[in-house]
């Protein structure tokens, strides 16, 4: 008896497509505040103060909420150098064992950031010239790295069902 992921895998997409659209948005906020802080600074003189707080937080963000979308379609870069050497049973048990160790690593990376997340939330913690809350992007943080795990899991049960090949 065959398990069909395909109800899966459309579950993870529409969620790794949501988060391509909080990235997204990030992107574009990115570029308006680095474009805004450029037209202030050599145009009127007038620099904006805490660009630099915006642009690193929201690049976290970016970051965090692009990769599981990237993740899910196989978009990392991957170099084949020992493909031929490893063979069909190679290739297969390293696919399965940096599934399992990028998992694991992100899982915790997404428990230490929920943890800090809430922490920061708690005791206001914001960043020093905006006084930004550093929370929201704690929490951005550990979402998409929950989600990354979730896609590693189903990659690595895909993995498993298809063999060696």
């Amino acid at each position: 008896m065959q398990m069909s992921l395909e109800p899966w895998s459309r579950r993870l997409n529409a969620a790794t497509q949501v988060l391509n659209v909080v990235g997204g948005i990030c992107l574009i906020a990115i570029v308006a505040v680095v474009m805004a802080g450029v037209v202030m600074r050599y145009l009127f003189n007038m620099p904006l103060l805490g660009v630099n707080e915006i642009v690193q937080l929201t690049a976290v963000a970016l970051v965090m909420a692009a990769l599981p979308g990237c993740t899910f379609t196989e978009g990392h870069v991957a170099v084949d150098v020992f493909e031929k050497a490893l063979g069909k049973w190679g290739r297969f048990l390293g696919d399965i064992a940096s599934r399992l160790i990028s998992g694991f690593v992100l899982a915790v990376l997404c428990r230490r950031a929920f943890l800090k997340a809430l922490d920061a939330a708690e005791w206001g913690d914001a960043t020093n010239m905006l006084k930004m809350p550093i929370w929201p992007f704690y929490a951005i943080l550990s979402v998409g790295a929950g989600l990354c795990v979730l896609v590693f899991a189903f990659q690595l049960i895909a993995i498993v069902l298809r063999g060696a090949e």
